[in-house]
């Protein structure tokens, strides 16, 4: 489900749409014999409305409605992967898990380097009881894709969940080398020094992380409440606290990737 530290399973695909409405008209009847993109662009952005408010019923039938509008949308399946995924752990409910990892597999079958796609299957695999294919299903990934920084990323961030900080750190050095300009980076990055108490270098990390890619509310939220810890700390006289060093911490210069 794309953002900051936010629960995987959470995160869905919100679409956009960015055309004129006389237009998405004729695009739906020239596109009607394949299924119309654009309404199920409208059937997920209105799916994972409902979803944020925690109406993951109806949001499902969103999904499956979108679905059947465009069966070649790889979002649609995430999005519906997401949701029995998060009904699922919710519930105990065995079926609806094994629903969510067809579904992730189907969407990996569409988009094969669904970046989002393959966060959630990852931590469905881990959620039940399969961290080490989770973390084979990603390397194999990454080693499918050697020059894409997405899949370090996870690895990274999948390594971390698990306690394996040097090695999440290790792919995170990857990541960045390979795109000195990846939010996602940065803000995985920004967590790992938060979480080891390392503040002020977290508070760099995430400002670059925004400086790339500024459509992250909840990493503006947490920056906000990051300042306060600072400041609560600097006013309590508490002397900063140690973090783990690591390279490229200087702010790069290219545009926002999106």
């Amino acid at each position: 489900m794309s953002t900051s530290t936010r629960s995987a399973t959470a995160q869905l695909a919100i679409i956009q749409l960015n055309r004129s409405i006389p237009l998405l008209l004729v695009v739906c009847l020239l596109a009607s014999s394949a299924g119309c993109r654009v309404t199920s662009m409208g059937q997920n952005t209105l799916g994972v409305r409902l979803f944020q408010q925690g109406r993951y019923s109806e949001a499902l039938q969103q999904f499956q409605t979108a679905q059947v509008s465009d069966p070649s949308n790889a979002d649609t399946y995430y999005n519906l992967a997401s949701t029995y995924h998060k009904m699922g752990v919710a519930q105990k409910d065995a079926k609806m898990i094994e629903q969510a990892e067809s579904l992730y597999n189907q969407c990996l079958d569409l988009q094969g380097n669904h970046v989002d796609c393959h966060r959630g299957l990852a931590v469905l695999l881990a959620e039940s009881g399969r961290p080490d294919s989770a973390m084979t299903f990603l390397k194999n990934w990454a080693t499918a894709n050697p020059g894409m920084a997405d899949a370090r990323v996870e690895l990274a961030r999948l390594s971390q969940e698990f306690g394996q900080t040097k090695l999440a750190e290790q792919y995170l050095d990857e990541a960045l080398a390979l795109n000195p300009n990846d939010h996602r980076a940065w803000t995985a990055r920004g967590q790992m020094r938060e979480s080891s108490g390392d503040l002020g270098q977290a508070l760099q990390n995430y400002q670059q992380s925004l400086a790339l890619n500024s459509l992250q509310p909840d990493l503006y939220q947490r920056v906000a409440s990051l300042n306060v810890r600072i400041a609560q700390n600097t006013m309590s006289g508490a002397p900063p606290a140690g973090g783990w060093t690591v390279q490229n911490t200087q702010p790069a210069d290219a545009a926002k990737r999106y």
